[in-house]
This record gives structure tokens, C-alpha cells and sequence, in this order.
């Protein structure tokens, strides 16, 4: 596409949702503007694998038999210390975490405790992407406190009540270190004394797949925070669905990531990522749930605690640039249901929905906002 026509056409779209010159240049200019750019085709469906999900089936199939915690402490050790502000900076969780000395964690035990044992649940979930896995907690507080272990390295760091899905990326794992140690040296049993294992270590450091994983860790509350009666439906039904959206949200991401090598933190990545879920858990896009659901309910205005306000960015938008932002949201909303209806029974099947992210994710949130950006889509 060019440059300069695209630029003109979003130019044209801000300033008919009420941007004056210098909002829309602050918009433009904004960080989460544009996403790294999709290959110019889709590869084969489905991808392969990650190099970790090998690893991560045994885990599965161990949380079957003894539980979901025990199986995941015996291989990650953060999960072996309690959430506490200042553990990062323990002696012993610093060798722990960073040198694998597991020893470590015994003055700390029990470690995590859960609130719900039970509701936690570990499954490898087939996407488009590859398989990915999806560790589940239904108990909030347990959410929370894996993010902090998997993320923010057992700190009490606030996890905000409308954030309710995480994907954990970089994560060491030091089993597989382990595992890639025990067959080198089966390997090289015979060979003359040295360095050895210290120098295969350095060279395995420079090879990130081979020890670091990826993981979806979701919460079964209410998506987004929203309780089920503002859209009249049963509790129970409402944490089924909630659930689904969670995980179909998040393979989406993942799917976007595996395409471009990054993890998206656009606007437009969340409606797009949001439609997949819907429409995974309803069976059709219902835009209200997802105008609702980012805080949008009364657009242009954001109601506070809306996820809307967690892509505000940093530097933080105006907030007149805030508000058109809003009112783009809203009508890219108003466009999906358009876009979802042409694609409803392709978005049915996983190859379906691996096209229709690749396709809207290749557009700007002005292009999908406004009615003649959407065309290719729909033809596509």
C-alpha cells in the first residue's frame, strides 16, 4: 500500500471521529500505532511447535496424576517461594532463579500456596500457531499470584482486576536445562577432560529456544471484570464463556507473535483478539460484549478501569487524543460485526480464524475503522 495514500486515508478517518491536526499527528505518532509487519503470505497451517511444548506435554500428563502445582515446582522454583515484597532480591531466590540451585528454596517451603488447588489446570491447547500451554486458575487470587511468580519475579507487583490472562514469554526453565545436560554428557562421556559442559553451557545461552518457554496463564473470572448480569446471563454460563474468550484472546496474540516475532500491544491486536474470542464462545460477534468489555459502553467516554486505559501508552496520550481514540475503537467495533459476518463460518474452524487474524491484523485501527478500509477483508 502507499505510504503516503495510507496515511492520507487514516488521516481522514481521525478527523472524522473529531481529531484536529495535532491529535492526529499524536495518534499517528503514538507507539502502538503500528504492529511489526505480517510476511507478505500466510506459511503452512499449522505451525510447528515450539521446541518447549515437548517438555511441557510430560508436565501435563504429571499434573494428571499429582497435581498441577506439585508437577509445575518441580521444575519451576520460583513457584517453590511465597510472594513477598523484596524476594527478588533474596540471595537465595537470586541463585535459585538465575544459576538453577533449587536447594535454595528449601528454607522457603511450602512456597506458593494455592487458595484453590483444584481449580488449577494445565493443558497443551492445539492452535493454528502451534500448540501453546495454558496454565488455568480458578480462583482469582491464585491468578494473581502465578503472574507475579512467572512474571514479576515473586513480587506483590498489583495485577489489575480487568486484566484477567497473561502470556508469559522468556521464561527460563531449568528442567530443560537439566535434560540438555544429562544427554550431552551421555554424549561426550569419553571425551578428553576440559571445560566441558561449562563451554556447551555458554554456547546453549545463545540458543533462547532451547531453554526458554511460553505460556498463557488465564484466570476463569469474569472477562474483563464484567459481571454476567449486564449481559443477562447466568453466572456459571457467564465464567464458561468468559473462559473460552480468555484463552481464544490470547491464541490469537499467540498466533501474531509466531508471524512477526513480537508480542502485539495494539488497540488494534485487543478488538481483533477480543472478536476471535467472542466469536469462539457465542458462536457470532456480539459487539456489545466487546464495547463493554474494554470500557466502552458509553463511547466515546472510557469508563475508569477500562482495559482501554491500559493502551494509553508512555508516554501517555492527551486526552483528546484519548477520546478520538475512543471513538475509532467504537467504530472499528461497529466494523468487525461487519467483517464477522462475511467470515462466521470460516471462524468456526481454527483455519478460519488463523486467516482472519492474519488479514485484519494487517491493517492499521483507522483502516478497520473506517467502512472503505474493511473491503479487503471482507474480500479476502
Amino acid at each position: 500500500m502507499n505510504e503516503s495514500i495510507d496515511t492520507a486515508f487514516r488521516r481522514e478517518v481521525l478527523a472524522s471521529c473529531g481529531a484536529s491536526p495535532e491529535v492526529a499527528d499524536e495518534l499517528l505518532n503514538h507507539p502502538g500505532a503500528m504492529g511489526a509487519p505480517m510476511p507478505d503470505a500466510l506459511p503452512t497451517l499449522p505451525l510447528d511447535d515450539e521446541l518447549h511444548v515437548e517438555a511441557w506435554r510430560a508436565y501435563e500428563a504429571d499434573a494428571g496424576r499429582m497435581g498441577v502445582l506439585p508437577a509445575l515446582q518441580r521444575r519451576f522454583v520460583q513457584l517453590r517461594f511465597p510472594i513477598r515484597e523484596g524476594m527478588s532480591q533474596q540471595d537465595a531466590y537470586r541463585a535459585a532463579t538465575r544459576r538453577g540451585a533449587c536447594e535454595e528454596a528449601e528454607a522457603f517451603a511450602p512456597g506458593l500456596v494455592p487458595h484453590d488447588p483444584d481449580g488449577l489446570a494445565l493443558v497443551v491447547h492445539p492452535t493454528w500457531a502451534g500448540h501453546v500451554p495454558v496454565l488455568s486458575a480458578s480462583d482469582r487470587r491464585d491468578f494473581v499470584s502465578l503472574v507475579q511468580a512467572f512474571t514479576e519475579r515473586n513480587e506483590p507487583v498489583r495485577v489489575p482486576n480487568s486484566v484477567g490472562a497473561c502470556m508469559v514469554a522468556g521464561l527460563n526453565n531449568w528442567d530443560r536445562i537439566a535434560s540438555y545436560r544429562a544427554a550431552w554428557e551421555r554424549d561426550h562421556e569419553h571425551d578428553v577432560p576440559g571445560n566441558g559442559w561449562a563451554d556447551e553451557f555458554r554456547r546453549l545461552t545463545q540458543r533462547k529456544e532451547l531453554y526458554q518457554d511460553r505460556l498463557i496463564i488465564l484466570s476463569r473470572g469474569a472477562y474483563s471484570g464484567v459481571p454476567a448480569a449486564d449481559f443477562g446471563l447466568d453466572e456459571h454460563d457467564w465464567l464458561d464463556r468468559s473462559l473460552v474468550i480468555r484463552r481464544e484472546h490470547e491464541c490469537a496474540h499467540y498466533l501474531v507473535f509466531r508471524l512477526t516475532g513480537s508480542v502485539p500491544h495494539r488497540v488494534l491486536d485487543e478488538l481483533v483478539a477480543d472478536c476471535v474470542g467472542i466469536v469462539r464462545a457465542f458462536g457470532w460477534y456480539r459487539p456489545e460484549v466487546a464495547l463493554r468489555c474494554l470500557g466502552l459502553e458509553h463511547a466515546p467516554a472510557c469508563r475508569v478501569g477500562g482495559r482501554l486505559e491500559h493502551y494509553r501508552g508512555t508516554p501517555p496520550l492527551s486526552d483528546a487524543a484519548f477520546t478520538v481514540l475512543a471513538r475509532v475503537c467504537a467504530r472499528a467495533i461497529e466494523q468487525l460485526a461487519v467483517v464477522s459476518q462475511a467470515w462466521l463460518s470460516p471462524l468456526g474452524r481454527l483455519d478460519g480464524v488463523a486467516r482472519f487474524i492474519y488479514a485484519v491484523s494487517r491493517l492499521s485501527l483507522e483502516h478497520l475503522a473506517g467502512e472503505k478500509g474493511i473491503g479487503p477483508v471482507v474480500a479476502s
